[in-house]
């Protein structure tokens, strides 16, 4: 019965946590439109420009959070209230010292605005006021709404997408009709944030509450309770390092490509880049749901059964990966000649590097979040020697290569770190299975990918639609292709692998007990 409970949880977190994710996607689109044709594009400028500084102060966060989640998934399994609110105070008690670092270096930055918003043509106090409102609303987070994490380490993440996430959804309907219909629209979206900044996290502590009425946290305690749980001050040592090493990674391809090209290709890689962005955040929004059922498994310690659901994990996330990076190399030319024009397309070389970078990056996420589950972050050398990969080739093979080459290294530094590495540390330190298992189980996939992509691709070209006709035939066309490749490939892993196999099983009879 557990395994079913945590099965019906992590499909209930990833299809709540999907369709909050698609109607946000929807409502920050019309926003972006209503507000650069409402208040235009120094305003839209000015409010990227404090949210992306406002990321920048968060990464004084350092992974507490993930730490944390880690470290409660033992007591959540063994009932153990105390051991739960002393953690959760544990994250309080640092989330609090983090806080006033936030504000310190939000004053800090406050002050240098005048310096920063110098080529700004709207009045200097635009830029205080929404730097100071998202800063209040990210200050909540760590003063209030620190304890969701409790609800994510129990599998009950979908009660923060009812809770927080439909807060914020209802504020952004709300500040974009002010915007549309108020006199000072941006004033009103302003109050707007603030106001449902507090709504929201009222919202989130209600339902806490409601769900944990018998947990008591004290943030006076921190300290000892740093004594009494060092694992967590050292996981979160070690996670500074993946969060700055990720960050730098996420930053620096842009600016190569400026450095060695123009800001026009700049721009060009940037369309592709927001598609790929688009796309990893809705795998993300299915697949992170299911990450607290992983570490709540890996917490009853049967090991057999830990490799079995990984197995079916990784041919069903195997399944959707490779679907997805199919669609993205056949149908993103299109689009982007719908969307923009074909004047800021790229070449399919291009497109090629973008779509395995996609691929790696979607692939890791089954071997991710059992790294997550066992708290295995020990590797502070890797995301180190990722970062320091990926400048070193991609600023020597642009030299030589241009954006191909700026590319090709940032493939190379995911293919040794992410693809190669990553597994080996996994099964070494948390599965402690042998590494061959891993390789037989990838050359399955591979022997069953192999033939399907070369069906696709001998066929995909002969499908009777134009898709660069218009978006209804460029729909057509994508749900003909790309569905066409998910049944195939679909079909022969279930010949193939038995974790496809298994993981159908699993859905059908979650089916049947939901019909029952």
């Amino acid at each position: 019965m557990k395994a079913q409970s945590r099965t019906a949880k992590s499909f209930k977190n990833s299809s709540v946590g999907l369709v909050f994710y698609l109607f946000s996607l929807t409502l920050q689109f019309f926003s972006r439109k209503i507000f650069l044709d409402r208040l235009g594009a120094d305003v839209l400028g000015l409010n990227t420009t404090a949210t992306n500084l406002l990321q920048f102060l968060n990464l004084a966060e350092l992974g507490i959070g993930a730490a944390i989640a880690c470290t409660l998934y033992r007591p959540l399994l063994d009932g153990d209230r105390r051991a739960v609110g002393e953690i959760v105070s544990l994250q309080g008690w640092m989330y609090r010292r983090i806080a006033w670092c936030v504000l310190g270096g939000g004053v800090l930055l406050m002050g240098l605005f005048p310096w920063i918003f110098a080529k700004m043509a709207l009045p200097l106090w635009y830029a205080y006021a929404s730097f100071g409102v998202l800063l209040a609303s990210a200050l909540l987070s760590y003063f209030v709404n620190y304890r969701q994490v409790l609800l994510s380490a129990d599998q009950k993440e979908y009660r923060i997408q009812y809770s927080y996430r439909s807060s914020m959804l209802v504020k952004v309907l709300c500040q974009i009709l002010a915007i549309r219909y108020l006199d000072n629209g941006y004033l009103w979206w302003l109050v707007l944030e603030a106001l449902f900044a507090g709504v929201a996290a009222a919202a989130l502590n209600f339902t806490i509450r409601r769900t944990y009425p018998d947990l008591h946290t004290d943030l006076s305690q921190g300290r000892r309770l740093s004594r009494k749980y060092p694992e967590v001050i050292t996981k979160v040592r070690q996670l500074f390092f993946h969060k700055i090493g990720g960050f730098t990674l996420t930053q620096t391809t842009p600016v190569i490509i400026y450095a060695y090209t123009s800001l026009s290709l700049v721009a060009l890689y940037g369309n592709y880049l927001l598609i790929l962005t688009g796309i990893t955040s809705l795998m993300s929004a299915l697949f992170n749901s299911m990450n607290a059922g992983v570490g709540n498994l890996v917490a009853e310690g049967d090991r057999e059964r830990i490799m079995e659901v990984f197995e079916e994990l990784f041919s069903a996330r195997f399944l959707l990966c490779c679907t997805v990076c199919f669609g993205v190399y056949t149908l993103t030319p299109a689009f982007i000649s719908l969307w923009v024009g074909s004047e800021y397309l790229l070449d399919n070389g291009t497109l090629a590097l973008l779509t395995a970078i996609l691929y790696i990056n979607l692939s890791r996420l089954t071997v991710d979040s059992y790294i997550y589950a066992y708290g295995l972050f020990s590797d502070i050398w890797a995301p180190i020697a990722e970062a320091v990969m990926n400048i070193g080739l991609s600023v020597l093979l642009g030299r030589f290569f241009g954006l191909h080459g700026i590319l090709a290294g940032s493939l190379c530094s995911l293919v040794a770190v992410i693809f190669l590495w990553k597994p080996c540390y996994l099964f070494r330190r948390g599965l402690r299975v042998s590494l061959k298992r891993y390789a037989a189980l990838y050359a399955r996939h591979l022997a069953a990918l192999v033939p399907v992509a070369a069906i696709a691709a001998a066929t995909v070209g002969r499908i009777p639609f134009d898709p660069f006709a218009g978006i209804g035939e460029w729909m057509a066309y994508g749900t003909l292709a790309a569905g066409g490749f998910f049944l195939l490939l679909y079909a022969t892993l279930c010949l193939l692998t038995r974790g496809m196999r298994d993981f159908t099983h699993r859905l059908i009879a979650l089916i049947h007990r939901n019909h029952a």
